[in-house]
């Protein structure tokens, strides 16, 4: 295997650098994922039924500290990929740690956020609006799930390994996941929770 020094340690290798392109297409599928997800959100946004809308089941404090926490952690997770490329193996993992912490309370949020919808007679099954809605952000908390455990696997190779052009590699692809999750976010809380409050 030969390594180029010149290169982040991630990019080190011709196996790492494909890796990494393969998962950019591989995020391209996701967008398209999503893009469906929000499409059929946007059609039936206005089908409550007998159910709620948006401005009646929607609270934005819950809200604004879902986003602190996914944008906090979308800028630990690059302080930790920095300390990595700067061989700075006990940072890294401290900063990736922070970053799954936030992750895990962003969920707490969003589970706590579900169990009230629940309780309030807001199901999946009460209208096309909570179906497309609970749709939506469960699927996006699925993802967030997913990276948990995602980044705990790579943690520990991390611990076990130490920084080498393998371990390097896949936390970087990690820490890319984490940001396109972050970005999505973004489209959840501004058109859906900020268009769901004023409409």
């Amino acid at each position: 295997m030969k390594i180029d020094s010149s290169l982040p340690l991630e990019y080190s290798t011709e196996e790492n650098r494909l890796k990494i392109f393969g998962f950019w297409i591989f995020l391209g599928a996701e967008i398209v994922l999503f893009a469906t997800l929000f499409t059929v959100y946007f059609t039936l946004h206005t089908r409550t039924g007998s159910g709620p809308n948006g401005a009646e089941i929607f609270e934005l404090t819950p809200v604004l500290w879902e986003t602190f926490l996914l944008l906090t952690s979308s800028f630990t997770i690059g302080l930790g990929v920095h300390a990595m490329r700067i061989g700075n193996k006990k940072a890294m993992m401290t900063f990736f740690i922070i970053t799954l912490l936030l992750g895990l309370g962003f969920l707490g949020i969003e589970i706590d956020e579900f169990v009230t919808y629940v309780h309030e007679g807001a199901t999946i099954r009460t209208s096309a609006f909570l179906s497309a809605l609970m749709t939506l952000l469960g699927t996006h908390g699925l993802h967030v799930t997913f990276g948990f455990f995602w980044g705990v696997a790579i943690l520990m190779q991390v611990a076990n390994r130490g920084l080498n052009p393998q371990t390097a590699n896949k936390a970087f692809i990690f820490s890319l996941y984490w940001h396109f999750l972050d970005v999505v976010w973004i489209f959840i809380f501004s058109f859906v929770y900020l268009k769901g409050l004023i409409s």
